[in-house]
């Protein structure tokens, strides 16, 4: 378990986009995964997403995440 600041929250809007929030206060359904490239390699492994949103995530959009995740990873 690890607070939430340490933690990145994916969103799924209202319109069914599907974006990281940087600020924790986008509306939408949320899932929180670590800030490196590991848990979101597992996420995408386990299909965890589409779990969590209750929809078929397509692969596009865990390779996007990824690259995004990837900057915070960096940092």
């Amino acid at each position: 378990m690890k607070s939430k600041k340490e933690l990145i929250r994916i969103v799924r809007t209202s319109e069914g986009d599907i974006c990281l929030d940087d600020t924790g206060r986008k509306n939408g359904r949320g899932a929180y995964v670590c800030k490196n490239i590991v848990c979101m390699e597992k996420v995408k492994k386990t299909r965890g997403l589409d779990r969590s949103f209750k929809f078929s995530v397509p692969a596009d959009v865990y390779e996007r995440l990824s690259e995004e995740i990837k900057k915070y990873d960096e940092q």
